[in-house]
């Protein structure tokens, strides 16, 4: 069983905490955690990415930026990225995890860039495509 999802983007303040709210709520008793990069380290959410969260029912309000770790991605069954530029990264960086690491937009092949420092309205799009990805992560770990 996939017990351990680690959903990574680059500074942990807009994307993985969005996306790792998702999966958390969905997946009950399974556990989810997030990183960065290069994280902003203790950083909160951004605004409009507590906001875009809050209109879902979602609260970001204690989530704090976390530098991603060797020891994250050993604990991890699965990581899922937002790009395939961080895959690569992260194949490279942790050889050892290939074979877990995959995209949030893998199966309808897309990539989720970054809001960070964007206006609200991206950050919405941002969280339409994070909630499409996790949809269909969803239907895959529900069989696991």
């Amino acid at each position: 069983m996939i017990g351990n999802i680690l959903v990574v983007c680059e500074g942990n303040v807009c994307r993985s905490p969005m996306a790792a709210a998702l999966l958390a709520v969905a997946l009950p008793g399974r556990s989810v955690a997030s990183a960065g990069f290069n994280a902003l380290v203790g950083v909160p959410a951004m605004q409009f990415a507590q906001e875009v969260m809050r209109t879902r029912g979602l609260q970001l309000d204690a989530h704090r930026g976390r530098q991603l770790s060797r020891a994250a991605c050993v604990e991890a069954d699965l990581i899922l990225v937002m790009d395939r530029i961080q895959r690569t990264l992260l194949e490279e960086q942790y050889p050892f995890a290939r074979g877990k690491i995959f995209r949030l937009g893998e199966y309808k092949n897309f990539d989720i860039h970054d809001p960070y420092r964007q206006p609200r309205f991206v950050f919405e799009r941002c969280a339409r495509l994070i909630e499409l990805g996790v949809g269909d992560w969803l239907e895959r770990l529900r069989r696991v």
